[in-house]
């Protein structure tokens, strides 16, 4: 069966990193305020210099390189972002010219925090029918510009960073390596939960970040833990199955939540949060590419990646490495 097999994976962050200390000094708010309530001892920030692009391009050249595919062979480009550089065009294309891709389209993919999931399944179909070869799947956020800075309850939960894969139609067997099962769900019903009060055709400014935090706290922990359970029915595996877990990076507490609720192991469940905050559309693959790097994911592992963001978009995807 043709599937579509992982290659490769890279990451990025901006250079300045700041604690919650630093951010005390700023915000009425404190280190123990934040752990409490997050588990967030820290995040990376980016500059004037650095961009959603600037990140998204790295995070791919490392990818490309752990995959030890030429820039050349990429025929499709997909990333996954609410912050991109430009209303247009796609932040995708300054990617592909940035790497020297001639080959394939280069879109944008905008469902927030569950953004890289939606980019992978897409991506994921295209390379299953043909329509690609070899993709670069990409995350990448500078949430920081969507802040509003006086709004402590907010502005201490997001970070901004990038992340991507390196995907490759393969012909494997039933029990090979590739994507094994996704699936994404949205209500917009529940849109005003959290949003950005601003866009091009409505208030003319970017606007800032608005959430109310109990509720979507409330609705992510039964979303995914349903999710997941969705994926795990759809092949022959069991929760006890998966190697690890790499959820979208929210809270702490969100990640603990819905690793009871399925009966996963937490020393399963791979957690970034407390040095990067939420990073949207790049926490997934940027969470991985550290698990990864540092050892713990290995070839052959059973990996569930899952993600919840604004909208509500939900979903999750189990792939063997």
């Amino acid at each position: 069966m043709i599937r579509s097999v992982f290659k490769g994976s890279g990451s990025a962050l901006p250079a300045k990193l700041v604690t919650n200390q630093e951010l005390a000094e700023r915000v009425d708010t404190s280190d123990e305020w934040i752990r409490e309530r997050t588990g967030i001892t820290g995040r990376y920030i980016a500059d004037d210099s650095e961009t959603t692009g600037t990140l998204a391009i790295e995070a791919a050249r490392a990818a490309l390189a752990d995959a030890g595919v030429e820039a050349s062979e990429i025929d499709l480009i997909i990333l996954a972002t609410a912050t991109p550089d430009s209303t247009f065009p796609a932040t995708a294309t300054k990617v592909q010219a940035a790497l020297g891709c001639t080959r394939g389209p280069a879109f944008d993919v905008a469902a927030v925090c569950s953004g890289f999931l939606y980019a992978l399944a897409t991506a994921d179909s295209m390379l299953r029918t043909g329509m690609a070869r070899c993709a670069l799947v990409i995350g990448s956020e500078t949430f920081s510009r969507l802040l509003d800075w006086e709004d402590r309850a907010t502005c201490v939960l997001f970070g901004d960073g990038a992340g991507a894969f390196v995907l490759r139609a393969e012909e494997v067997a039933e029990d090979g390596p590739g994507m094994l099962a996704t699936r994404l769900h949205a209500d917009g019903a529940h849109r005003d939960l959290l949003y950005v009060d601003g866009g091009p055709s409505t208030t003319g400014t970017v606007g800032k970040l608005r959430m109310k935090g109990r509720e979507v706290f409330r609705h992510a922990v039964v979303n995914l833990a349903e999710v997941l359970t969705e994926v795990l029915a759809d092949t022959s595996y069991t929760a006890a199955d998966i190697d690890w877990v790499v959820p979208h990076q929210a809270n702490l507490r969100i990640l603990d939540a819905t690793a009871r609720k399925l009966g996963i192991a937490n020393d399963k469940v791979v957690v970034t949060v407390d040095r990067h905050a939420n990073t949207s559309a790049a926490s997934v693959p940027l969470a991985f590419d550290v698990a990864r790097r540092d050892g713990r994911i290995k070839d052959g592992d059973l990996v569930m990646l899952e993600a919840m963001g604004g909208g509500f978009t939900w979903g999750a995807s189990l792939l063997r490495i």
